[in-house]
């Protein structure tokens, strides 16, 4: 594999309640060692059918408004087609249409690039899968 790319897996536990988990710190540790000051891309993708990645604020009440708008937007009932699991299931799998399973991010000097407020958080409504996993991927 090339000086170039570096790739890491993040196992993360979510518990069994909807969750917006910070993971900027988790970026940074891994562009610390990954990108050796380098100027490149960071790729963040859950390979799961029910999580999603999203840049916004934390802290603030940014994360819990936006489960709550997920939930004015995806209500946990029977409405879905998709129908195993707890009740309202489909509208996990529903999810990554609105907060994609990646995000791409700009890397300057080996360090994360984002605003002021910002932080990269995975988007999980799913109760039934606690264990999720995150890759990182740095390109330079």
């Amino acid at each position: 594999m090339s000086d170039n790319f570096a790739t890491s897996v993040l196992n993360i536990t979510t518990g069994t309640s909807e969750t917006v988990t910070d993971l900027t710190h988790d970026c940074e540790q891994f562009l610390a060692r990954a990108a050796g000051g380098r100027d490149g891309l960071l790729n963040i993708f859950v390979p799961h059918a029910t999580a999603g990645i999203a840049v916004l604020e934390t802290g603030a009440g940014s994360d819990d408004d936006l489960l709550a708008t997920l939930h004015t937007l995806l209500p946990a009932d029977d409405r879905y087609q998709h129908r195993h699991g707890s009740p309202g299931h489909g509208r996990d799998h529903v999810l990554p249409a609105l907060v994609p399973p990646h995000a791409t991010l700009p890397v300057i000097a080996g360090r994360l690039e984002l605003g002021t407020w910002q932080s990269v958080c995975l988007v999980d409504t799913n109760m039934d899968n606690t264990d999720r996993q995150v890759r990182l991927s740095f390109l330079g």
